[in-house]
């Protein structure tokens, strides 16, 4: 991949926001709330200005038992197209069984078989797209029993047997530390980070004992000090804010992409 630098999610409420915040370097957008034919002007004025545009899909559902949609597909491939951006992206989750969709990202089962679904389902997806194809691991409040591999063997192996990168969610692994007593640090050392296509950065907030990864609350320290962990391995691409509501003030998001700067 080549370097990316800082960005921030674009959203169509911060649009003008976006646009005149200093620093920022790209922009990622949610796949599925663009039509390629009709791109807002923001993202028009964005590309125009020579900022890379990244999809970033939330519905493929590529570790689903069911086949993935190819009409998701698609539109995920036009999209990066009409954007030419570098990469696209999805979640390492299923979000549709039995004919219902969860209106979530679940977690996927650590087996053999979920994984050998998984990888099925991104070969077809990168069939199709003219892009490198990048998975994120995602944020769980429950862990499947009969687990065979760790985290880091998983999303090793998915990376092996499908070419794919990785988008690599500090605040979603802090989510699991928090939720699921998981080892942060240890994941970081034991993933291929050299599968790493960017990063993302969010905020979160604990209510009854679970943390919950918002991304409409400030980012934490600690989920800043994880991407530190990381720099300290590798130096990622580039490294993305995402806030998806309750939005602050432009100041706020400038200086929370300032203290991003200041880890890498």
């Amino acid at each position: 991949m080549d370097a990316l630098g800082v960005g921030i999610g674009w959203r169509s409420e911060i649009d003008i926001t976006v646009e005149r915040l200093p620093g920022v370097d790209f922009v990622e957008v949610v796949a599925e709330n663009l039509n390629p034919d009709r791109l807002p002007e923001s993202v028009v004025l964005l590309r125009e200005r020579g900022l890379p545009v990244l999809p970033h899909a939330v519905s493929l559902s590529v570790g689903g038992a069911q086949p993935v949609d190819m009409k998701r597909v698609e539109h995920l491939a036009r999209l990066a197209d009409v954007l030419d951006a570098p990469v696209a992206s999805d979640h390492v989750c299923f979000v549709r069984a039995g004919g219902l969709d969860s209106g979530h990202l679940m977690p996927v089962p650590r087996t053999r078989e979920a994984l050998d679904v998984l990888v099925a389902n991104v070969k077809t997806v990168q069939a199709n797209l003219d892009v490198p194809f990048a998975l994120e691991n995602i944020a769980a409040l429950l862990e499947w029993p009969d687990v065979e591999l760790t985290e880091a063997q998983f999303l090793g192996e998915l990376t092996e047997r499908t070419d794919c990168l990785l988008l690599v969610d500090v605040a979603n692994m802090y989510a699991n530390a928090r939720n699921l007593n998981q080892d942060p640090v240890k994941l970081l050392d034991e993933l291929p980070l050299e599968r790493v296509a960017y990063v993302h950065v969010a905020g979160g907030e604990e209510h009854n004992g679970v943390y919950h990864d918002t991304h409409t609350h400030p980012v934490l320290p600690e989920v800043l000090d994880l991407l530190a962990e990381l720099v300290k391995r590798t130096k990622p691409p580039g490294v993305l804010l995402e806030r998806d509501g309750d939005y602050p003030s432009d100041a706020d998001l400038a200086a929370e992409l300032q203290a991003i700067r200041e880890r890498l």
